[in-house]
Parts: structure tokens; sequence; C-alpha cells
């Protein structure tokens, strides 16, 4: 069974940067599609970024455009997600997910496995 743990979190002023990884255990990553979900404090959780296979990639967050990065290492079946330029309201817990395929709407239960969480916090 696929297991999933983020790290990276933390706490950075408004305009910085973090890293945020997800390392995954139990299974290869090649074949499957990635993503990122956030929820940030008494909001619903939303999908962030999803990055097919083959390397398509869907933006499900129109606030991240041009600050934030989705990429994989298969190698090191780890997944990444590069935060720049962060704001408060990218306050939230950030989650990894795995499944067989970014969809139209980021959709939680469609993916097949979940990490635990990771906390960002963006102070102004």
């Amino acid at each position: 069974q696929l297991q999933l743990v983020e790290s990276g979190g933390g706490s950075v002023q408004s305009g910085g940067s973090l890293r945020l990884s997800c390392a995954a255990s139990g299974s290869t990553l090649d074949l499957y599609a990635i993503g990122w979900f956030r929820q940030a404090p008494g909001k619903e959780r939303e999908g962030v970024l999803c990055m097919t296979s083959s390397g398509d990639i869907t933006n499900y967050a129109d606030s991240v455009k041009g600050r934030f990065t989705i990429s994989r290492d298969n190698a090191k079946n780890t997944v990444f997600l590069q935060m720049n330029n962060l704001k408060p309201e990218d306050t939230g817990v950030y989650y990894c997910v795995v499944g067989w395929g970014c969809g139209y709407y980021p959709v939680w239960t469609d993916f097949t496995s979940w990490g635990q969480g990771t906390r960002v916090t963006v102070s102004s």
C-alpha cells in the first residue's frame, strides 16, 4: 500500500519561499498522477496543483499561478511543491495526494492515497 509522508512545512514571512516534499513508500510513483491540496483555517480543502505520470500539469488554484510549482523525482519516489512569494492567504495544511489522473476539478476522493499533511504559516 502506498504511503505518503510530507515534510518541509513551517513558518515564513510574506514574500518568502518554502519547498514541500512528499516521500512515497510501498510503491513507485512513476505510473501515478501526483497532486497537492491545502486547507486554510476555517475553510474547505482545495486542490492546488496536479501532475500526471506523463508530466501534464493542472493548476486548480488561480491564486498560486506563477508562484507555486509542482515537480516529481521518480528516482527518489518524491513529489515536491515549490512555493515562492508566499502570502498570508497561503497559510494552511498542505496534503500530498496520489491517484490515476488529474481531473478537470480537484476531487479529494478521486485520489487513492493521501499524506497526513504539513503545516505552512505565512505571516505578514
